[in-house]
């Protein structure tokens, strides 16, 4: 298994080709970004863009006599080496060859097996063989529970063809394609003997000798970057090749020129796209100045913040965990956090499914697309409820176990210090597991508190109402004082300063009646009691008693 130029194979391939012709390896499993499109060099003329099995066919097989395809829709294909193929005696019946899995797996095994034996007793008229399977998801899919004979022997079957010396030692070798290792059979997932290859998205070094030749095909929707692809291939770095090729499509149709501002918006978009609504881009326009009050939080904020542009990541956290009681603004910290430190921010959304697997092969792809993002913030809100537990009582047939370890590694890998930042929210930090907030993890646990005077409280609503065009007095007027909400989170100073708009527009004459109308008859969204059992549990966590407000440093 070889090409020609290796040197200008992506490393996955070159790994390949290493596994198979040193004899460790040759059944492969390649899993990720597999749906996209590769740019095939050709001899003498201009490169193209083709699909995973083509690339794999005129590229790395090239001196491989037969290659079979098999998927659900199109059943065994020969797809090279046809005459080769046709010595096999029951190949006079191809056309009738089976669609369905476990008679298909069976069919090529006996295939396989053929060629073993020719190369064993006439190595002089060896066929060098490859299979590739598409979609093998859909064919050896994860069981819904209890035994399943028939994915068990069609399972059983492919662990073969990688375990049965007398194939895989034999000019053999064999590639199953899935987007995700999770929504494969286990025992077909977790084969020894299979090589696990990972494609990644494309980064700015695949991209850049990709657009030159897209630029040949679009030009006018590349025409700003004429001669110099290198911006737009650091910009649309982690968006599949495919998608990009989409996108120029129809801007070369509408004779519209892709231009620099362009870029970061549309990779965002192009990214969401790719994810199937797995992931949204948070818009992060604010800084920590638009933070009412946490001065200490602020502080240390922006420290880490200069180390990480600094590129001084000794010190810099793996994640923050930022808890307190509901509508604290936890959301919106993370916000200004991203807007300061002027990167973008992934928000994961409800990666759950009911389906077998699904669940897993949803996370797995979100790590897949954070990967190829470059430095970004990931947010998890509600954390006590999206991250799993440990424990296998959760009466979810595990599911929940198997996200927190999956969530637990990442999370833990020293590799992405300084690119990926974590950042976690929950009013229930007692309920997000121990191992998961550790140092190495979340090394910063930052709690939100309510006001804890009626200064802040006023200040707070004052500060909201002038976003309004309102414009109250400076200082607390005495007259208020009494009448300002004790423990006032954002939201429910938001409602009031909502109110206040609303009675100054309806009928009061002026900010101060508007103030004293919506405070009238207020009634806190939250229970006091939650709010001080919350309050107390982000105390509990706090890395630091600086973030702490002296009133809150004793049992509330």
């Amino acid at each position: 298994m070889s090409a020609p130029n290796p040197t200008d194979l992506p490393p996955w391939a070159t790994e390949i080709i290493d596994l198979y012709e040193s004899g460790a390896c040759s059944q492969f499993i390649l899993h990720g970004n597999v749906d996209d499109r590769l740019l095939l060099p050709v001899a003498g003329g201009a490169p193209r863009l083709v699909a995973l099995e083509t690339f794999l066919r005129d590229r790395l097989l090239v001196r491989f006599d037969v290659v079979i395809t098999y998927d659900l829709g199109n059943g065994i294909r020969v797809e090279k080496g046809g005459d080769r193929f046709a010595e096999w005696p029951p190949a006079a019946k191809e056309a009738t060859l089976p669609k369905a899995p476990r008679e298909a797996i069976i069919v090529l095994t006996h295939y396989l097996r053929f060629c073993a034996n020719i190369a064993r007793l006439k190595p002089d008229k060896a066929i060098r063989v490859a299979v590739i399977v598409r979609n093998a998801g859909l064919i050896v899919p994860p069981s819904a529970g209890g035994a399943n004979y028939e994915l068990s022997a069609i399972a059983s079957q492919l662990r073969e063809w990688a375990a049965d010396t007398t194939i895989a030692e034999q000019h053999c070798a064999t590639f199953l394609l899935t987007e995700n290792l999770n929504d494969l059979h286990p025992l077909v997932a977790r084969n020894p003997q299979a090589s696990c290859i990972s494609l990644p998205l494309p980064r700015e070094v695949e991209l850049l000798p990709a657009l030159q030749h897209l630029g040949n095909l679009y030009p006018i929707a590349l025409q700003p970057f004429s001669g110099n692809f290198s911006p737009p291939a650091a910009a649309l770095a982690g968006a599949s090749l495919g998608s990009i090729e989409t996108l120029l499509q129809t801007r070369q149709h509408h004779g519209k020129a892709l231009t620099p501002q362009d870029l970061v918006a549309l990779k965002k978009d192009l990214i969401e796209k790719d994810a199937q609504g797995l992931i949204e881009f948070v818009k992060s326009d604010r800084s920590l100045d638009d933070l009412h009050g946490q001065t200490a939080i602020k502080e240390w904020l922006r420290q880490d913040i200069a180390l990480w542009q600094a590129g001084d990541l000794a010190a810099l956290p793996m994640g923050y965990l930022f808890c307190g009681p509901v509508g604290t603004g936890k959301t919106f910290m993370v916000e200004c956090l991203a807007g300061e430190a002027g990167v973008p921010v992934v928000k994961m959304k409800n990666f759950r499914d009911k389906w077998v697997g699904s669940t897993e092969s949803n996370l797995e792809k979100i790590f897949r697309l954070l990967d190829a993002l470059g430095r970004c913030i990931v947010f998890v809100d509600e954390a006590d409820q999206a991250l799993g537990r440990r424990s296998g009582d959760s009466g979810d047939s595990g599911v929940s176990g198997r996200v927190y370890g999956m969530m637990a590694e990442r999370m833990s890998d020293s590799r992405n210090r300084g690119k990926i930042l974590w950042a976690l929210a929950t009013s229930r930090p007692d309920l997000v597991e121990v191992d998961l907030k550790r140092p190495g993890r979340v090394d910063v646990k930052i709690p939100i508190f309510p006001t804890a005077t009626p200064e802040e409280g006023y200040q707070l609503i004052r500060a909201l109402a002038k976003r309004r065009g309102v414009a109250l007095e400076k200082d607390l007027p005495e007259t208020f004082r009494a009448a300002i909400p004790d423990l006032l989170t954002p939201g429910a100073a938001e409602a009031l300063s909502v109110k206040l708009y609303r009675s100054l527009k309806t009928g009061s004459a002026t900010p101060e009646e508007a103030l004293s109308a919506a405070l009238r008859d207020y009634q806190p969204p939250v229970p006091l009691a939650v709010i001080h059992s919350q309050i107390a549990l982000a105390v509990a966590e706090a890395t630091d008693l600086a973030f702490v407000p002296e009133r809150f440093r004793s049992p509330v």
